[in-house]
């Protein structure tokens, strides 16, 4: 979380550690954050396994980021 708020990687971290998916529309429309691949980028440096399936809509493709079996776990449990 080096170059970026730490504040808004760290609510996009815990929005996934619930279990919720993630994509850079939700993350602008509810955290202000413009740049989520790299906020991802920057959660997998530090050890999260953050996975991401491609969704086809609409004729649009778009990332869907994803913490796999981690609803309400702690942070430790989803590190690699």
């Amino acid at each position: 979380m080096s170059h970026s708020n730490p504040n808004q990687a760290k609510v996009i971290l815990d929005h996934l550690l619930i279990g919720n998916r993630i994509t850079a529309l939700d993350a602008l429309q509810h955290f202000g954050c413009f740049r989520l691949a790299a906020r991802i980028h920057e959660l997998r440096k530090e050890g999260y396994e953050i996975e991401e399936t491609i969704v086809a809509h609409n004729g649009k493709r778009y990332a869907s980021y994803f913490i796999r079996n981690c609803v309400f776990a702690q942070q430790e449990l989803c590190l690699a």
